[in-house]
């Protein structure tokens, strides 16, 4: 099953009953490291796996549900706010309505009472006005003439081959639904009903050839999840990737301000909730943080003592750089300690706003989390350029307070990590959960979602955890200790298009742990 812990730090606890809440923990407890096998039951709640614990529920999750079992059972912790930057926040979902954060200095009134310079920003603020649908920033640059001549014909190309590739796609998930629906209705047509189950087809048994293709159809598309419903969220994205992404001729853009001048401020507005169900990013991002853990009606978040900052700039596009580096600071100068950014791109127009912004959160002791991407790719490859980032062309760090994010699966195989994440030794610093988690959309709903963009949020999350128990300790340190305590996993990965061990995908080389996290923290000083 799992090794026995390694590396065993004994550590002599006594709780410290002081104003800052900090704690130092009762007994004496291992430093998990290294699990080696994982034995999936059904007695497992898979919608919370990325919170189980790899030694005693045989996944490889983070520790999180161990954590509050034997480490923080009957401590009170400190609140922490962490900004979402993301898209609009339904603010009013059952998991997330009691851990929003509240500008306290503002009232609905049309005037900027904290003098911050944002009018009734009382749960944050929209950088996006009434946009959502948004090109890529390769296509503004093309559109908007921000590129020079010796890159003009590379982005073209880039864009004619994102169309080309998006049309291939849309003929495939087309034919797609169409067998899918020709196998329904000759299996409708077998059992004279048109509600039927995968038990259901199983059972039948035939001669007949068609009814046979039409089962075989059938079984193999409920096996690998291709639903009509799965099949149509896919065509909705691959026409918005022609429609939108890369339409030089559209732009969403309904503010009235200049995006390439950072001094252009005046815009945007106070409403920051999703202007459609299917613009859910942030508020499932949201409940992997903080979703409520005792109303037992959906998923358990990571850390209930957390206020979220909502900061809708991420449209169904590329986020504009202008918007980014603004809200950045707007969370530094409103008291968030962590930024989480579940969003990134590959052409930037002004990645310098970005740069400064990160530098200014890092200056001030906040802590930015950033997701690595979806794109399979090695981001060390100075050709793989990836925003936002904390270095220069892989040179020195600019910030010590920034943490990139790959994603891991509940696999503990040669699949272990997601096969769509990003990676590199020296621009991803750890991995996290990202493949299957569950968590809050919009109305009051739940879904299971992958992505770095997931795997980001847990380690918000865990990060949070820290400052709430351990409110003294820098970002800086929180950033280390992360780092150094995560588990060490023993395997090859075949499925990122090399054979390299797990350490060598990340900066760390480990998987975050909770608890690991947290018995560290307990021996750290702030610095």
């Amino acid at each position: 099953m799992i090794d026995k812990m390694k590396n065993i730090f004994f550590l002599i606890f006594v709780i410290l009953n002081c104003s800052c809440n900090s704690i130092k923990f009762v007994n004496e407890y291992s430093f998990l490291n290294n699990p080696t096998s994982n034995s999936l039951t059904d007695n497992i709640n898979l919608q919370n796996w990325h919170n189980l614990d790899p030694e005693i529920d045989s996944i490889p999750g983070t520790s999180v549900e161990r954590a509050y079992d034997e480490l923080l059972n009957g401590l009170k912790g400190k609140k922490v706010i962490v900004a979402v930057i993301d898209t609009g926040l339904d603010i009013d979902h059952l998991s997330l309505s009691n851990n929003i954060w509240i500008n306290k200095d503002e009232k609905l009134n049309g005037k900027d009472d904290d003098k911050n310079g944002y009018i009734d920003d009382i749960y944050g603020w929209n950088y996006l006005g009434t946009s959502y649908n948004e090109t890529r920033d390769m296509t503004r640059i093309l559109r908007d003439n921000q590129v020079d001549n010796i890159k003009y014909s590379l982005v073209e190309e880039e864009i004619r081959k994102e169309i080309k590739k998006s049309n291939e796609q849309l003929n495939i998930l087309n034919y797609y639904i169409q067998i899918l629906e020709f196998s329904k209705g000759v299996i409708s047509e077998n059992l004279n009903n048109t509600k039927f189950t995968i038990e259901d087809v199983n059972k039948i048994k035939t001669e007949d050839e068609k009814l046979n293709r039409a089962k075989n159809i059938y079984i193999d598309f409920e096996s690998i999840g291709y639903t009509k419903e799965y099949l149509n969220e896919g065509i909705e994205q691959y026409n918005d990737f022609i429609n939108y992404h890369f339409n030089i001729d559209f732009n969403g853009r309904t503010s009235n301000d200049n995006i390439y001048d950072i001094n252009d401020t005046d815009y945007g507005d106070s409403n920051i909730n999703n202007i459609k169900d299917s613009e859910s990013h942030s508020t499932h991002v949201s409940g992997i943080i903080s979703g409520d853990r005792n109303n037992k009606k959906g998923n358990k978040g990571i850390n209930n003592l957390v206020e979220i900052m909502a900061l809708r700039a991420i449209p169904n596009g590329d986020e504009y750089d202008k918007d980014v580096a603004r809200a950045i600071r707007y969370a530094v100068d409103n008291g968030a300690k962590i930024i989480n950014g579940s969003f990134g791109k590959y052409f930037s127009s002004n990645p310098e706003w970005v740069i400064d912004a990160i530098r200014y959160a890092s200056k001030k002791d906040v802590l930015v989390v950033a997701a690595a991407g979806n794109e399979s790719k090695d981001l060390d490859l100075l050709s793989n350029d990836n925003y936002p980032n904390d270095q220069f062309f892989n040179k020195n760090e600019f910030s010590d307070t920034f943490i990139k994010v790959g994603a891991s699966t509940i696999n503990l195989n040669e699949n272990f990590t997601a096969y769509f994440s990003n990676y590199g030794k020296i621009n991803v610093d750890i991995f996290a959960p990202g493949v299957d988690i569950y968590s809050s959309v919009p109305n009051d709903k739940y879904k299971f979602q992958d992505g770095t963009s997931m795997a980001s949020p847990v380690v918000s999350g865990i990060a949070s955890l820290i400052m709430s128990y351990f409110p003294k300790l820098s970002a800086k340190k929180v950033k280390e200790i992360i780092l150094k305590s995560g588990i060490d996993i023993d395997l090859k990965i075949g499925n990122l298009g090399s054979n390299k061990h797990f350490r060598e995908y990340s900066k760390s080389g480990k998987l975050i742990n909770a608890y690991n996290a947290l018995i560290l923290a307990s021996k750290s000083k702030r610095k």
